[in-house]
This record gives C-alpha cells, structure tokens and sequence, in this order.
C-alpha cells in the first residue's frame, strides 16, 4: 500500500507519544511538525528528525494528506477548521471542541470539503478493551443492565510540567478524562439517550507544586467535581464520577453489570490490561487474557484513519462519535444550570472490532 504522509500540529507534552508510535505502521510517515513557538518546533523537529514547519507551511505542504491536532483544548476546532480548508484530513486530540456548536462546524467543514476527521480517544483500539467488547459481544456477562465509571484524582499541578490549561475552558476533569471514560462506555454499551448531572467546584485556586512553575498559583475556572447518571438508548443505566478534588479512593475505572455477570475493565486512558470477570456460574473473580495485542499506542487511531481511507472504508476513531461524547459531557453542565434532563440528539453506531490475530503493526 502507498506510503501517506503526516504531519502534527502542536508539539507538546503528548507529541512524543504520538510520534514513536506512529513510526510502528509502514504504510504512513511523519514528515514534519509546526508549532505556533517556532523554536519549539525546532528543537521537537531536530530531537524526532522531523522537518520544522510554521503552521501556514505544513497546511500549505503539497504531500500532507492529513495533519493531527495537538493544540490546547480551546484550538482544536480553529486548527482543525483551518486544516480542513487546506483540504487534508484532520485527527484531533480530544476533545473535537469545547462546544458542540463548534464540533458540529467542524463535522460539516469537513463533509463540504470531502475530508475526513478523526478524534481521540484511541485507547478503545487497544487490548484491553478490545478485549472487553468482544467478550460483551459474545455474551459472557449476559445483557449489560448498568455500569459504574469513574475517574478521580487531585488534579494535574503535581506533576505535569504545564497545568494550568486543565483548568480552563475545554478541560477539567469532564472535558480532558471524560472522552476516555465515556468512549469506553459508547463501545461497550452504544449511544447514550439522555443525561442528569450535579457540577462544583470545590477549590477557587491550585498551586502548582511541579517543575518548572513550582508555586505558581491557578485560577479554577471550570468543574472539579461532577456526579452524573447517563441512560443508554438500549435502556441500561450507569453512574458517573469525574473529580480533581479527591487525593484516594476504592472505585474501580468501569464496572458493566450484566445479566449474567459483572465485567471490570482496564484504566480508559490505557492499551493494555487487566480485564477481569465475575461470572454467575463462578466463585471467584477471573483474569481474562487480552484477545488483541496492548502493544500499541496513541496514535493507533490516526493509523486507522490512515489505513481506512486507503481501503475506502470508514475509520473507527470518527468524528462523529467524538461529537457523541462531546455532547454528553456538555449536557452535564447543562443539567445542572437547568436542573432538568438533558436528551441527547446524536445516535452514532458503534464502529466494528479490530480482528483478531494482527500484529501490532497491523491495521485491519
């Protein structure tokens, strides 16, 4: 197959990751990066081996058939607006936008201008939980009837070398950990119908106690601590948590209850494992063995994306089901202001499971 080439915008603390696993595929290539802090891209271009770009160049390079979005939160959809007007297919980091207006301007760019757009989340292509829908699919646990997700912490400031954007518009715990959560419980249980929702904020400030802006203090504003309760088209419930406000907790990531058993999933924000089941017929909660390979990172949806368009299919990582989760995690603040049941409008279908037996270098 033809060799497409990439290139990123925005080269932050997650570019690393992105371009070491997407040197694994040999059917794309990263050629260069562009940052709007040139000297940035420089030194990120020198270190991967990559050609430094502004981002006007990159857009304008006549090879890039698709550029990934690594910008901060509030850009996602002007980059990816300006991406698709240079007619190359977009991947975004999640999430989409951090408005559905915006998400839904960028989905109809795209459809005018015959690209496609892919977001993350990709975890959900991983081992892991590949793993869990395909043992969902073939019944293990019965119908699923409800679940539990939950991600809670005490934030970013203590390690992450740039934290204050975490607690702007477009991130906090709901919009930066939300997709994960809830793109697992979309592949697992399909689309959800409506939402109801209670938001805080629990701390007007953070300090950062991270290098290199050790004490530097953080305006909190956005929700740090979310409850909400989703209900899926197919009638199954499930409880939400998303908090940067707790130091310890018990939980486990997600729980899928079923009818014939309980399904504990791997952390979302992983590849890998352990996947484990209680059964109805059992004593004893078991370990199940990955049925896909873990060793794959992000960017794996980018590949999809990638491989997709090659072989004129649709890829899983869509942009669409971004639009899903992005309306879903805006409907718990909307629950909240209105105090009222939020209906969720958009129904996207569950892509389809990657085959079993590939390599990890493979895309099927």
């Amino acid at each position: 197959m033809e060799t497409s080439k990439v290139g990123i915008i925005g080269v932050g603390n997650i570019f690393p990751q992105y371009v070491q696993n997407l040197r694994r595929y040999p059917f794309l290539e990263v050629v260069a990066c562009a940052d709007i802090q040139m000297d940035l891209a420089r030194a990120r271009a020198a270190e991967y081996a990559l050609q430094p770009l502004s981002v006007d160049e990159l857009l304008k390079h006549p090879q890039i058939e698709l550029i990934v979005n690594l910008t901060v939160p509030r850009a996602h959809a002007e980059v990816s607006l300006q991406i698709i007007r240079a007619g190359k297919h977009v991947y975004s980091e999640k999430p989409l936008a951090t408005n559905i207006n915006d998400a839904h301007a960028v989905l109809q760019a795209a459809e005018a201008a015959g690209v496609r757009v892919g977001c993350a989340p990709d975890t959900f292509l991983g081992g892991g939980l590949q793993t869990c829908r395909k043992l969902i699919e073939d019944g293990w646990i019965g119908t699923p009837i409800g679940a539990t997700a939950c991600f809670a912490s005490h934030g970013m400031e203590h390690w992450h070398p740039n934290p204050a954007f975490f607690y702007q518009e477009g991130a906090g715990p709901v919009f930066d950990m939300g997709p994960y959560y809830l793109t697992t419980l979309f592949q697992l249980m399909g689309a959800i119908k409506q939402v109801t929702a209670i938001t805080g904020t629990s701390f007007p400030e953070r300090t950062i106690t991270s290098e290199p802006r050790f004490g530097q203090k953080i305006p909190v504003n956005v929700p740090t601590f979310n409850a909400g309760v989703v209900e899926f088209t197919s009638g199954a419930i499930a409880s939400i948590l998303m908090s940067f406000d707790i130091w310890r907790h018990g939980l486990p990531f997600v729980e899928i209850y079923g009818s014939a058993g309980t399904l504990r999933t791997p952390d979302p924000n992983t590849f890998g494992g352990p996947v484990t089941v209680w059964l109805q017929t059992e004593a004893e909660w078991r370990q199940v063995p990955l049925l896909y390979s873990a060793d794959v990172g992000r960017g794996v949806g980018v590949a999809d994306m990638v491989y997709s368009i090659r072989q004129d299919k649709m890829h899983r990582a869509q942009g669409g089901i971004a639009y899903h989760i992005l309306e879903v995690l805006q409907s718990f603040q909307q629950s909240f202001d209105t105090r009222a049941f939020i209906q969720v409008e958009s129904q996207p279908e569950k892509p389809p499971l990657f085959p079993l037996g590939l390599r990890p270098d493979e895309i099927g």
